[in-house]
């Protein structure tokens, strides 16, 4: 009796966790031939197996394991390949005398026979609509109605498509796969007329819907789609393009879908990954804020477990020196010494409008930057309520004073720290030149790395 139980589980194990995947080849355009089989994998493609196909045109390929489940690619050469959807079922057979996927005839696997069906539907589709639309540009006007008719017919006859395998195939793959990318059209005709007779209003309104129906068909916790070329762009353009570029918007919305796909270990890590990287280097204002909060949330606190160590050390280092000169924060006091010896304190300078300046002489943006800065926006506006903290970050004074002379910047308020006691080149991040951080009369940071042009407009729009 036990060593039947033994031999149950045995046998239960086997079919299980033992199974792996083997599909059946039939090529005949291959024949005495190497193909691959590969993946896509987040807009690239990688190879999972090599076969050798026979003069019959014959072939397997297999393995012990099971292959994610996605979109794969049979691989002769750059002229001659085909995708197929893999789904649940992984040992089946497939045949294809050429190598368009329309041509492919596949048993044993659903999800990649409705695979099949669905491309020979859309070609077929794609072929009565580009029928249609010649017979639109070319009919007379009393016939164009009924030819629009027909054109629209065509999209509903897909949309029912769509719902009729989603009902027979509720889950596998195929059924998600098919209905990805498409978000319903905004039916304008439903909106008040105010809105519809508005051009501002119906902008918004546009853009508010896209970013309520944006994921609306698109599973972003479903692991199978990172196996497709949808999930990169289909992620970078919600959060480029569909989310409201502002820091106070974005962060909610991106830590919710981080909350969302958490389960799932591979999409978080990439996702995670994503945010960091676009938040560091985003040339939206104040996104660097998001990437403080993704580094110390989920990076320092250990839950990036893919991280390297050498990773987490370049981390640490940009929090270290943006964490303390984020926009909405008090700019970090500084008590630091001018050309003659004096002392000045940023915080009891008291003006509207304080900029903090950090430049150095020989960086080639400073000599344009620093002396245009003077000129276009100090010097009209110093008697308006604007004070400039212009800070030079090295410890040559005879360079430091030549610059100064130079180009007659006495007016405002020059400093330096010539023994780097004050860490002005960590808390106001000096790793790069210009710096300028604008400041409000509290000493709050409203905005900071503006060009001239535009610290002209927001300075002009403060002090008038």
């Amino acid at each position: 009796m036990t060593k039947y139980i033994f031999l149950i589980f045995i046998l239960f194990s086997t079919r299980i966790f033992g199974q792996g995947y083997k599909i059946e080849l039939n090529l005949e355009a291959a024949a005495n031939k190497e193909i691959q089989l590969a993946h896509h994998y987040l807009g690239k493609i990688y190879v999972d197996d090599t076969t050798h196909i026979d003069a019959r045109g014959i072939g397997i390929l297999k393995g012990d394991s099971l292959l994610h489940q996605g979109l794969y690619k049979i691989y002769l050469d750059g002229n001659n390949h085909f995708d197929f959807l893999l789904g649940a079922d992984q040992q089946f057979s497939l045949s294809n005398k050429t190598f368009a996927a329309n041509t492919m005839e596949v048993k044993g696997s659903t999800d990649t026979e409705e695979f099949v069906k669905y491309i020979v539907y859309l070609d077929d589709m794609r072929a009565r609509s580009n029928k249609l639309r010649k017979e639109l540009d070319e009919a007379p006007e009393d016939n164009k109605q009924k030819i629009q008719e027909n054109l629209e017919k065509i999209t509903e006859d897909l949309h029912d498509y769509w719902a009729k395998t989603g009902k027979k195939y509720p889950d596998l793959f195929i059924s998600k796969f098919m209905v990805a990318n498409y978000v319903q059209p905004l039916d304008v005709t439903n909106l008040p007329k105010e809105v519809q007779n508005n051009d501002s209003l119906l902008l918004l309104a546009r853009f508010k819907y896209q970013h309520d129906h944006y994921w609306d068909n698109f599973d972003y916790t479903d692991e199978r789609f990172l196996y497709t070329p949808f999930y990169k762009p289909k992620l970078e353009t919600w959060y480029k393009n569909v989310l409201y570029p502002a820091y106070d918007s974005v962060k909610p919305e991106v830590y919710q879908f981080l909350e969302d796909i958490k389960p799932n270990k591979r999409i978080f890590q990439y996702a995670t990954s994503y945010f960091l990287n676009s938040s560091i280097n985003s040339n939206i204002v104040g996104m660097d804020a998001l990437f403080v909060d993704l580094a110390k949330d989920f990076y320092l606190s250990g839950e990036a477990f893919w991280t390297s160590e050498e990773s987490l050390k370049k981390i640490r280092e940009n929090v270290l020196f943006m964490e303390n000169n984020l926009i909405g924060k008090t700019a970090p006091d500084l008590t630091m010494e001018n050309v003659d010896g004096e002392f000045y304190n940023l915080h009891q300078i008291e003006s509207k409008v304080t900029v903090v300046l950090i430049y150095e002489p020989n960086c080639s943006h400073c000599k344009v930057f620093v002396p245009e800065f003077y000129k276009d926006v100090y010097l009209p506006y110093k008697d308006k309520g604007l004070e400039v903290f212009a800070i030079y970050t090295m410890d040559n004074k005879e360079e430091w004073t030549e610059f100064l002379t130079k180009n007659d910047m006495y007016e405002w308020i020059n400093v330096w720290d010539k023994h780097h006691v004050s860490r002005f080149k960590i808390l106001y991040d000096a790793r790069k030149t210009p710096g300028v951080f604008v400041l409000d009369e509290n000493k709050k940071i409203i905005t900071k790395n503006l060009t001239n042009k535009q610290l002209k407009k927001l300075i002009q729009e403060e002090l008038g």
